[in-house]
Protein backbone atom coordinates (compact mmCIF):
# COMPACT_ATOMS: atom_id res chain seq x y z
CA UNK A 1 0.00 0.00 0.00
CA UNK A 2 1.54 3.29 -0.84
CA UNK A 3 1.15 6.16 1.80
CA UNK A 4 0.56 9.57 -0.41
CA UNK A 5 2.53 12.02 3.08
CA UNK A 6 5.33 9.59 2.68
CA UNK A 7 5.92 10.05 -1.00
CA UNK A 8 4.82 13.92 -1.19
CA UNK A 9 7.51 13.95 1.61
CA UNK A 10 10.17 11.78 0.06
CA UNK A 11 9.97 14.81 -3.35
CA UNK A 12 9.73 17.55 -1.19
CA UNK A 13 13.21 16.37 0.30
CA UNK A 14 14.44 15.38 -2.97
CA UNK A 15 13.77 18.89 -4.18
CA UNK A 16 15.35 20.73 -0.89
CA UNK A 17 18.12 18.50 -0.41
CA UNK A 18 19.08 19.03 -4.73
CA UNK A 19 18.99 22.88 -4.10
CA UNK A 20 21.38 21.78 -1.10
CA UNK A 21 18.99 23.75 1.13
CA UNK A 22 18.66 23.28 5.20
CA UNK A 23 15.51 22.15 6.52
CA UNK A 24 15.44 25.62 9.01
CA UNK A 25 16.27 27.61 5.94
CA UNK A 26 13.12 26.37 4.21
CA UNK A 27 10.87 26.65 7.34
CA UNK A 28 11.38 29.83 7.73
CA UNK A 29 10.98 31.09 4.49
CA UNK A 30 7.80 28.86 4.40
CA UNK A 31 6.93 30.12 7.87
CA UNK A 32 6.34 26.27 9.22
CA UNK A 33 7.61 24.81 12.28
CA UNK A 34 10.98 23.14 11.83
CA UNK A 35 9.97 20.25 13.43
CA UNK A 36 6.63 20.23 11.19
CA UNK A 37 8.70 20.50 8.20
CA UNK A 38 10.68 17.53 9.12
CA UNK A 39 7.91 15.66 10.33
CA UNK A 40 6.32 15.86 6.65
CA UNK A 41 9.34 15.22 5.14
CA UNK A 42 9.13 11.88 6.83
CA UNK A 43 5.96 11.08 6.23
CA UNK A 44 4.93 11.21 9.37
CA UNK A 45 2.46 13.73 9.32
CA UNK A 46 -0.07 14.76 6.16
CA UNK A 47 0.59 18.20 4.94
CA UNK A 48 -2.49 20.27 4.08
CA UNK A 49 -2.90 22.24 0.74
CA UNK A 50 -1.73 25.67 1.91
CA UNK A 51 0.90 24.22 3.88
CA UNK A 52 2.38 22.74 0.50
CA UNK A 53 1.92 25.75 -1.21
CA UNK A 54 3.83 27.65 1.48
CA UNK A 55 6.94 25.42 0.98
CA UNK A 56 6.66 24.61 -2.67
CA UNK A 57 7.26 28.63 -2.78
CA UNK A 58 9.97 28.76 -0.19
CA UNK A 59 11.45 25.97 -2.79
CA UNK A 60 10.35 27.85 -5.90
CA UNK A 61 8.63 24.84 -7.07
CA UNK A 62 5.00 24.83 -8.60
CA UNK A 63 2.83 23.47 -6.85
CA UNK A 64 1.33 21.24 -10.06
CA UNK A 65 4.86 20.29 -10.44
CA UNK A 66 5.29 18.56 -7.61
CA UNK A 67 1.67 16.96 -7.11
CA UNK A 68 2.43 15.70 -11.28
CA UNK A 69 5.82 13.80 -10.01
CA UNK A 70 4.35 12.57 -6.46
CA UNK A 71 1.23 10.85 -8.91
CA UNK A 72 3.48 9.30 -11.60
CA UNK A 73 5.52 8.39 -8.48
CA UNK A 74 2.40 6.19 -6.80
CA UNK A 75 1.32 5.19 -10.33
CA UNK A 76 4.79 3.16 -11.13
CA UNK A 77 4.82 1.95 -7.35
CA UNK A 78 1.09 0.82 -7.55
CA UNK A 79 1.77 -0.60 -11.08
CA UNK A 80 5.35 -2.59 -9.97
CA UNK A 81 2.74 -3.90 -7.10
CA UNK A 82 0.09 -4.83 -9.44
CA UNK A 83 2.80 -6.94 -11.49
CA UNK A 84 3.41 -8.52 -8.51
CA UNK A 85 0.08 -9.58 -7.45
CA UNK A 86 -2.16 -12.55 -9.66
CA UNK A 87 -4.86 -11.34 -11.79
CA UNK A 88 -8.35 -12.06 -10.57
CA UNK A 89 -11.03 -13.28 -12.99
CA UNK A 90 -13.53 -11.15 -14.12
CA UNK A 91 -16.72 -12.59 -13.54
CA UNK A 92 -20.18 -11.19 -14.82
CA UNK A 93 -18.41 -8.10 -15.55
CA UNK A 94 -19.03 -7.59 -19.17
CA UNK A 95 -22.04 -9.21 -21.34
CA UNK A 96 -19.15 -10.11 -23.88
CA UNK A 97 -15.64 -9.61 -23.09
CA UNK A 98 -14.47 -11.14 -25.92
CA UNK A 99 -16.10 -7.75 -28.58
CA UNK A 100 -15.17 -5.41 -26.46
CA UNK A 101 -11.44 -6.62 -26.49
CA UNK A 102 -11.72 -7.16 -30.40
CA UNK A 103 -13.06 -4.33 -31.30
CA UNK A 104 -10.72 -2.00 -29.14
CA UNK A 105 -7.34 -1.05 -31.08
CA UNK A 106 -4.24 -1.81 -29.24
CA UNK A 107 -3.06 1.78 -28.86
CA UNK A 108 -6.30 2.89 -26.94
CA UNK A 109 -6.74 -0.24 -25.30
CA UNK A 110 -3.62 0.92 -23.32
CA UNK A 111 -4.68 3.57 -20.30
CA UNK A 112 -1.92 6.69 -20.17
CA UNK A 113 -0.17 6.91 -17.07
CA UNK A 114 -1.73 10.00 -15.50
CA UNK A 115 -4.85 10.24 -15.91
CA UNK A 116 -4.84 6.65 -13.66
CA UNK A 117 -2.45 8.00 -11.17
CA UNK A 118 -4.87 10.95 -10.71
CA UNK A 119 -7.46 8.57 -10.03
CA UNK A 120 -5.62 6.45 -7.66
CA UNK A 121 -4.43 9.84 -5.81
CA UNK A 122 -8.39 10.48 -5.42
CA UNK A 123 -8.90 7.29 -3.87
CA UNK A 124 -6.16 8.37 -1.53
CA UNK A 125 -8.36 11.30 -0.11
CA UNK A 126 -10.96 9.14 0.36
CA UNK A 127 -13.04 9.80 -2.99
CA UNK A 128 -14.29 6.17 -5.03
CA UNK A 129 -11.74 5.91 -8.09
CA UNK A 130 -14.50 4.57 -10.67
CA UNK A 131 -16.86 7.40 -9.31
CA UNK A 132 -14.40 9.87 -10.40
CA UNK A 133 -14.09 8.75 -13.68
CA UNK A 134 -17.59 8.08 -14.87
CA UNK A 135 -18.99 11.64 -13.22
CA UNK A 136 -18.62 14.78 -15.28
CA UNK A 137 -18.68 17.89 -13.07
CA UNK A 138 -22.04 19.20 -12.20
CA UNK A 139 -23.19 22.67 -13.50
CA UNK A 140 -22.42 24.38 -10.76
CA UNK A 141 -18.62 22.64 -9.94
CA UNK A 142 -17.59 23.67 -13.99
CA UNK A 143 -18.87 27.44 -13.06
CA UNK A 144 -16.35 28.11 -10.37
CA UNK A 145 -13.25 30.16 -10.76
CA UNK A 146 -9.98 28.99 -11.55
CA UNK A 147 -8.03 29.29 -7.76
CA UNK A 148 -4.59 28.71 -9.58
CA UNK A 149 -5.22 32.54 -10.68
CA UNK A 150 -4.52 33.42 -7.14
CA UNK A 151 -1.54 31.44 -6.42
CA UNK A 152 2.02 33.32 -6.16
CA UNK A 153 3.66 33.13 -9.59
CA UNK A 154 6.98 33.81 -7.87
CA UNK A 155 8.95 33.58 -4.63
CA UNK A 156 9.23 37.30 -4.25
CA UNK A 157 5.47 37.55 -4.95
CA UNK A 158 4.59 35.32 -2.20
CA UNK A 159 6.58 36.64 0.22
CA UNK A 160 5.28 40.18 -0.29
CA UNK A 161 1.89 39.05 -0.10
CA UNK A 162 2.97 37.96 3.25
CA UNK A 163 4.13 41.16 4.70
CA UNK A 164 2.46 42.95 7.31
CA UNK A 165 1.96 46.38 6.17
CA UNK A 166 4.08 49.47 6.78
CA UNK A 167 2.25 51.43 9.22
CA UNK A 168 1.74 50.61 12.80
CA UNK A 169 -1.52 51.41 14.89
CA UNK A 170 0.14 53.94 17.76
CA UNK A 171 -0.69 52.84 21.19
CA UNK A 172 -2.65 55.46 23.11
CA UNK A 173 -3.14 55.54 26.70
CA UNK A 174 -5.70 56.66 28.66
CA UNK A 175 -4.86 58.55 31.99
CA UNK A 176 -7.65 58.99 34.75
CA UNK A 177 -7.57 63.08 35.62
CA UNK A 178 -7.49 62.83 38.82
CA UNK A 179 -9.12 65.70 41.20
CA UNK A 180 -6.81 67.12 43.86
Amino acid sequence: MVLLRRVLGEALRHHRSAQRRTLREVSAEANVSLGYLSEIERGHKEPSSELLAAVCAALELQLSQLLAEVSKSVAQTEGSMSADAQPLERQGMDDSPSESADSAPAEESAPSEQPVASVKLLGAYGTRAEDATERSPSPRVAQRPDITACLPTSLSEARSRRRLPGRVMPVVEAKADVAA
